[in-house]
């Protein structure tokens, strides 16, 4: 990485900054919607608005990264998030924070997440070393996943409490920080005329779907996102009914996963060096699977689950270097926005899904049985695709993309 030390360095920073500002916003929504009114369904609109960009403009984007600068675009998202973010203060200082502003606020915000980390992951290949991809990636998505759920969200909790405006402020400064570090990326001008966008949205779900490798990891990874959202939606009802836990029960069950993550980053990058990114991923989804499997089947106790759930998130961690490096290693430079937001709109659009068929399985069949049709569903999706992952498919997709 030595290579691009400050770029490289530059976009940590980027990073860091804008996700400080985007989970502290995205943490209290729910806590702001809840003061606003005390409907749930109201409350679970706020939240579920919020989210509707990932679903509704990943094509579109992957379509924008590729015509314009990147580090352009990345600076005018961070912009319009800060604009977010200050407006969110605004509205509480002035008395106008209703439910439809907090909605739109929220829905900008995410918006130019979209965006963000979108464009940052198209950057990567351009910024550091090919043999560099997983330790890059492991930082990233660290950052990326780790600040936005797991590190800022107690505090902006505990903000919010002290005084709602406050967190309007803090997130706003922590972004304008990421507009200012944005500014010192440097990126080559794209030089690729713009086209019909529905044309280029086919180009890059053709380039995912032609190479065998890439294919293969979205199927893969869209079966994971319905399994685990069948588990996650479920999970406060498991710690309570099965665990026989309270609120601060879950809460510990999610600090547990928040260390698996965190342990996953520590080693991602090196497990993939020693096994090789074919062998890596492999063992990383078959704890998924086991760890699904385990969750279902043995005798519930809170600590056992914790541990369940934390080597879980650690092999997920590692799938997910496995799998955004490869994306990047097979993809050509012009196409990169495009595929990577093609394979998330694939993927991310199973979580719904999922959700929706945990609940029904849970109260057909039982909190525990989610986990086990979970394991069972990941399992045929993994074996569909098993013999691609391998050393022999990642030389064909090398061999295919070769320039």
């Amino acid at each position: 990485m030595s290579v691009c030390n400050t770029t490289w360095r530059d976009l940590q920073g980027v990073a860091l900054a804008a996700s400080c500002g985007e989970g502290m916003l995205l943490a209290v929504v729910p806590l702001l919607a809840a003061r606003i009114t005390s409907d749930p369904q109201a409350v679970s609109l706020a939240t579920t608005a919020s989210q509707l960009p990932w679903v509704l403009f990943p094509l579109l984007v992957g379509v924008i990264i590729d015509r314009v600068r990147r580090a352009s675009l990345l600076a005018a998202a961070l912009t319009v998030q800060a604009l977010a973010c200050i407006a969110m203060a605004l509205a509480v200082h002035t008395g106008l924070l209703s439910l439809p502003v907090l909605i739109a606020i929220a829905f900008v915000l995410v918006a130019g997440q979209v965006i963000t980390e979108s464009t940052r992951a198209a950057m990567v290949p351009s910024i550091v070393p090919n043999d560099a991809l997983d330790a890059a990636n492991s930082r990233l998505l660290l950052i990326d996943f780790g600040v936005v759920r797991f590190l800022v969200p107690p505090l902006a909790g505990f903000l919010v409490v002290w005084s709602q405006a406050a967190v309007g402020w803090i997130a706003a400064a922590a972004t304008v920080i990421a507009v200012l570090l944005s500014f010192r990326l440097r990126g080559a001008p794209t030089t690729r005329p713009p086209g019909r966008p529905l044309r280029e949205i086919r180009e890059g779900l053709r380039h995912l779907v032609a190479i065998k490798l890439l294919r293969s990891i979205t199927v893969a990874v869209s079966f994971a996102s319905f399994a685990w959202f069948m588990g996650f939606a479920t999970l406060a009802l498991y710690v309570e009914h099965v665990l026989r836990l309270d609120a601060r029960g879950y809460g510990l069950l999610l600090a547990c996963t928040a260390v698996g993550f965190a342990g996953g980053a520590a080693m991602a990058s090196r497990v993939i060096a020693r096994l090789g990114p074919p062998a890596a991923m492999r063992v990383a989804v078959t704890l998924e699977i086991a760890c699904k499997l385990l969750v279902g089947i043995v005798p519930a106790h809170w600590s056992f689950v914790a541990v369940v759930l934390g080597v879980h998130m650690a092999a997920s961690f590692v799938w997910n270097v496995g799998s955004q490096s490869s994306r990047q290693r097979f993809t050509p430079p012009a196409l990169l926005g495009r595929v990577l937001t093609s394979h998330r709109a694939l993927t991310w659009g199973m979580a719904p899904l999922g959700a929706l068929a945990g609940g029904f399985v849970a109260g057909s069949l039982g909190l525990d049985v989610v986990w086990v049709v979970a394991a069972a569903i990941q399992a045929v999706g993994v074996a569909l695709v098993w013999h691609t992952i391998s050393t022999t498919g990642f030389a064909t997709a090398r061999s295919v993309t070769a320039p």
